[in-house]
């Protein structure tokens, strides 16, 4: 179980990291540093703070909780030259500066990676945005929902007879995160190498396509276009979402040897030899009534009885979880999946754990999102910028930080 502390743990804790912008993309890459053990030193406009602050049903901002965890959040007004002296401080003793603003508006604070570079040759610096740095849409505003729908994703999800519907949380933000982070961690291999440090370009839009597998080539060379089609994917059978007596459960024995060892469990063993099932050519092109099947099959078996019969056939089964299944579910339990971390106002919250998991350098999550904005303003100026108290009371009373 993680605990509160200051002390960091994992790989990167020789790695500092200041992070600006806000909302999601950019502060989830910085989450995935701090959860490694790097110094995240999160970055916030005084008064304000990052909205993610307010988020989530009333009076329960938790998300902040999870996206500003590990990071010491200190302000300071970037549109003004005594904010952005603060910055140029901070970078000199960095390993990486990190952003998601609309690109341009680094370059018109002096921040931009060349101003950056003549103050730290070796510092890299890591740029989340919508549509990327360059191209005609660069300055366009982008959100994870419409990036979602440029590169591809938005238009398979849900069913064919409505309109395309959304995964249900932001996906195009933590997938560009993501690939930000394994961009950075691959440049800082690169500088210790050469030395030189470089430019991470991570678009949401091109995140997304990334992971669109071949939705582009079967289009240019078989004039093919995917289409929505709800729960299960077209010639991929049976591999689906069933009714049972008690709640959902997801089947998949798309494979030849794995549905004989289904059709078995289920007490047709005839299915597997049959014609229109025997292949994996012919489980697609009868996918509908094999579904149709299974689902009948199900619909008065508990969950629990399903699972039964195909874990003990070697066939791929899991119920359909909701967070109510994950607080209770063993195995969650046994790989500390979720944990219980004390905050300032709500007593311990229980998240998602560090991940991945790393046999000689695990991390941990150290304190929840700071309640305070600037809670560790002082703190920063004082370690590493050696500022007086004199001096940081100046700041705060100029509204600089």
């Amino acid at each position: 179980m993680s605990r509160q502390t200051s002390e960091r743990q994992g790989p990167l804790t020789d790695i500092r990291v200041i992070e600006m912008g806000q909302l999601i993309a950019g502060p989830f890459c910085g989450q995935l540093f701090a959860d490694m053990g790097a110094d995240v030193i999160k970055v916030e406009p005084p008064g304000k703070g990052d909205p993610m602050r307010t988020w989530g049903r009333e009076g329960y901002p938790l998300w902040w909780k999870v996206c500003a965890r590990n990071k010491r959040c200190i302000t300071a007004n970037l549109r003004e030259e005594e904010g952005q002296n603060i910055i140029k401080q901070l970078v000199r003793e960095a390993d990486f500066v990190l952003e998601n603003f609309r690109p341009g508006t680094m370059e018109r604070w002096g921040l931009s990676y060349e101003d950056l570079k003549k103050i730290n040759p070796k510092i890299i610096m890591i740029r989340v945005s919508g549509y990327g740095q360059t191209g005609p849409y660069s300055k366009r505003p982008g959100y994870a929902s419409v990036g979602e729908a440029m590169g591809g994703v938005r238009y398979l999800m849900g069913d064919p007879d409505r309109k395309p519907s959304r995964a249900g949380i932001s996906l195009g933000d933590t997938l560009a995160a993501t690939y930000a982070t394994v961009g950075a961690l691959a440049a800082l291999h690169h500088r210790e190498k050469t030395g030189e440090g470089q430019v991470i370009d991570a678009s949401i839009y091109e995140s997304v396509l990334t992971v669109m597998e071949s939705l582009i080539s079967e289009h240019t060379v078989e004039g093919f276009t995917r289409e929505r089609s709800g729960s299960y994917l077209p010639a991929i059978a049976p591999s689906n979402i069933y009714d049972g007596s008690d709640g959902m459960v997801i089947i998949a024995a798309n494979q030849d040897n794995i549905f004989g060892r289904m059709s078995k469990a289920m007490g047709m063993p005839e299915l597997k030899d049959n014609p229109r099932y025997a292949t994996h050519v012919a489980r697609g092109a009868n996918q509908i009534e094999l579904d149709e099947i299974i689902s009948d099959w199900a619909k008065d078996k508990t969950i629990a009885d399903i699972e039964e019969l195909m874990i003990e056939s070697a066939v791929p089964v899991g119920k359909v979880y909701r967070a109510q299944d994950m607080v209770k579910d063993p195995h969650f339990a046994a790989r500390e999946a979720l944990v219980d971390i004390p905050s300032e106002s709500h007593g311990p919250i229980k998240m998602q754990n560090v991940f991945p998991k790393m046999s000689n350098t695990q991390g941990e999550v150290r304190w929840a999102g700071p309640e305070k904005l600037g809670s560790h303003t002082e703190e920063v100026l004082t370690e590493l910028l050696d500022l007086s108290p004199a001096q940081i009371e100046k700041l705060r009373s100029s509204g600089i930080v």
